[in-house]
């Protein structure tokens, strides 16, 4: 799916079922709360952390969906067409950083 097809997605969910979106401030919040809940499932899953019995259920994938439908709310808010910054960024990484990984000895 496009990232603007996406945005529209979310802009359609928030009228139907969410009466408005949430400031940006509290959307920020928000955001920051559901990329810790990330950051705690691959700390105790995958880093050295022992991981929680109440940890062990939690899905990744839909910790990783609560950051997008976030991030997608913000875009939508502010303004930002996702897909042109997303395509920008990565034809800028492109071509910045293509000889710079190839070239990094800690990847080899």
């Amino acid at each position: 799916m496009e990232l603007q097809k996406a945005q529209e997605r979310v802009d359609n969910w928030i009228k139907e079922h969410g009466v408005r979106y949430f400031n940006e401030l509290t959307n920020m919040a928000q955001l920051t709360e559901e990329v810790g809940e990330v950051a705690r499932i691959i700390a105790r899953r995958y880093g050295e952390q022992s991981e929680k019995e109440s940890d062990k259920n939690k899905d990744l994938g839909e910790e990783l969906a609560d950051v997008l439908f976030v991030t997608l709310c913000l875009a939508n808010q502010t303004g930002v067409d996702l897909q042109d910054a997303f395509d920008k960024k990565l034809d800028l990484k492109t071509k910045r950083d293509h000889d710079r990984h190839h070239n990094n000895e800690k990847l080899k």
